[in-house]
């Protein structure tokens, strides 16, 4: 038989997206605008995106033959990323922890949410804001906090000179300030 008459499956565009790796007992940490980003994006696509794009796999399936419909075909298979973002993050917004960065202003110490500038041995200065698996961008000089410079840095603080285990090596670093977004004011009525 051809592969022309055989059925289309599901399965074969179902390429769960693979959570990324959370350490053992770990928790998945992010900061109140990750949260509400990721929040956004789901209901988005649950408000907005999901249902424009029914209503165009409808308008196509009413049109007759759905084998070489390409309206149909390539509506069915944006449902299914669709549906596949939507599991994606609500699994991800279910396990996440919010931890505002704020709550450390003023303080030395390096936790969840710090931008740090450090010095590698090389005398190349970096700066570096730790943030959650599933908001952090490294273009924008952003880490996760499960990173190897991210866990080298937690819990150091301004002035502490560290080892950072590289693949091919280990360089000393020199952690030079540490700051944290300051908290929001709440507004006078």
């Amino acid at each position: 038989m051809s592969k022309a008459f055989t059925k289309e499956s599901d399965a074969d565009d179902d390429d769960e997206l693979q959570l990324p790796a959370l350490p053992a007992g770990g928790k998945n940490y992010i900061t109140p605008l990750g949260y509400a980003t990721l929040r956004d994006e789901l209901l988005d696509l649950i408000d907005n995106e999901r249902p424009k794009v029914v209503e165009a796999v409808h308008w196509a399936a009413s049109n007759g033959d759905r084998s070489e419909n390409g309206d149909y075909i390539y509506g069915k298979k944006r449902l299914r990323e669709i549906d596949r973002r939507i599991r994606f993050l609500t699994k991800r917004l279910e396990i996440a922890e919010v931890s505002d960065p704020a709550v450390h202003f003023g303080s030395d110490q390096i936790f969840f949410g710090a931008t740090v500038t450090y010095v590698d041995d090389q005398d190349v200065e970096r700066t570096v804001t730790i943030k959650g698996i599933d908001e952090s961008n490294s273009a924008a000089g952003e880490v996760s906090w499960i990173s190897p410079i991210a866990r080298t840095l937690l819990k150091a603080r301004e002035g502490d000179e560290l080892k950072l285990v590289m693949p091919d090596r280990v360089g000393d670093i020199e952690v030079l300030k540490v700051r944290y977004p300051a908290p929001n004011k709440p507004k006078a009525e």
